[in-house]
């Protein structure tokens, strides 16, 4: 059974004073998830904008995809196919000194 699904994506750059902001949306149909960047330029180095273009929206897809992977697991769980529960490991030693 093949089936083919187009999802929108809309990406939005912002820039101002040497500040790069993105947001990327997608829609799903049924669902929407927005992920969010932002690059800083370095005083000290020459401003190119298309680079911090290139960082902000790197990083909204980098937290749009990680927010997308959280949905699948949650998604997955639902329906009795999570990842198996990782056991607790007790820390021996100096407990007093990792606090």
């Amino acid at each position: 059974m093949a089936k083919t699904v187009e999802w929108d994506v809309r990406l939005y750059l912002f820039e101002e004073d040497g500040t790069t902001t993105a947001r990327v949306v997608l829609n799903t149909g049924t669902n929407s998830l927005t992920g969010h960047g932002k690059a800083r330029c370095n005083p000290e180095d020459r401003d190119v904008p298309e680079i911090g273009d290139e960082i902000a929206a790197g990083r909204a897809m980098r937290d749009l995809a990680g927010q997308l992977l959280r949905v699948a697991d949650d998604d997955l769980e639902g329906i009795g196919a999570g990842p198996p529960v990782r056991e607790r490991r007790v820390a021996y030693g100096w407990t007093s000194a990792m606090a």
